[in-house]
């Protein structure tokens, strides 16, 4: 059994009840006195993250599951995308690969300044609803796109001249 104290409610102790350590999601219940005060009833609820981290569940806020819906910005466009908030930004960018006929390889994603690893959950970083991510096209793919439309000739090699 384990004992969780929160500062934030009261000083009592709580027990976790629940399914025996399954997955899930899992209510913590006060003391039966109801001491704490406040419309919280002495219940607090837990959710278990993609890590394995057994977290207080938030009341503000869409929780975690849920669809999101964020707004990627290219140079000269932006699309809405919906996309379930445990996603990560190598499933964004299969969603966009669709909306901008870019491949995902060709993609960065770059939120709050950082460009995002394709492993990382959207909710992990920070990305809420209607929160805006920035899409750029890789220089270097684009590089080699221009050099293999330039005639499909390698760059530096001289041409034959034929004299009758």
């Amino acid at each position: 059994m384990i004992k969780l104290r929160s500062k934030r409610f009261c000083r009592g102790s709580f027990k976790l009840g629940g399914n025996g350590g399954g997955g899930g999601n899992t209510a913590v219940k006060g003391n039966e006195r109801g001491s704490c005060g406040g419309t919280n009833n002495g219940e607090i609820k837990w959710e278990l993250r993609p890590g394995g981290m057994l977290v207080q569940k938030r009341e503000s806020g869409e929780s975690v599951g849920e669809l999101i819906t964020v707004r990627v910005s290219t140079v000269s466009q932006w699309h809405d995308i919906s996309i379930e908030a445990t996603s990560t930004f190598e499933e964004l960018k299969m969603v966009l690969s669709l909306v901008t006929s870019l491949e995902p390889k060709e993609q960065r994603l770059l939120f709050k300044g950082k460009e995002r690893d394709n492993s990382e959950y959207l909710h992990m970083v920070g990305v809420r609803d209607k929160d805006k991510v920035l899409l750029l096209e890789d220089p270097a793919i684009k590089e080699r796109k221009l050099h293999g439309l330039a005639g499909g000739q390698a760059i530096g090699t001289p041409c034959r001249t034929i004299s009758v």
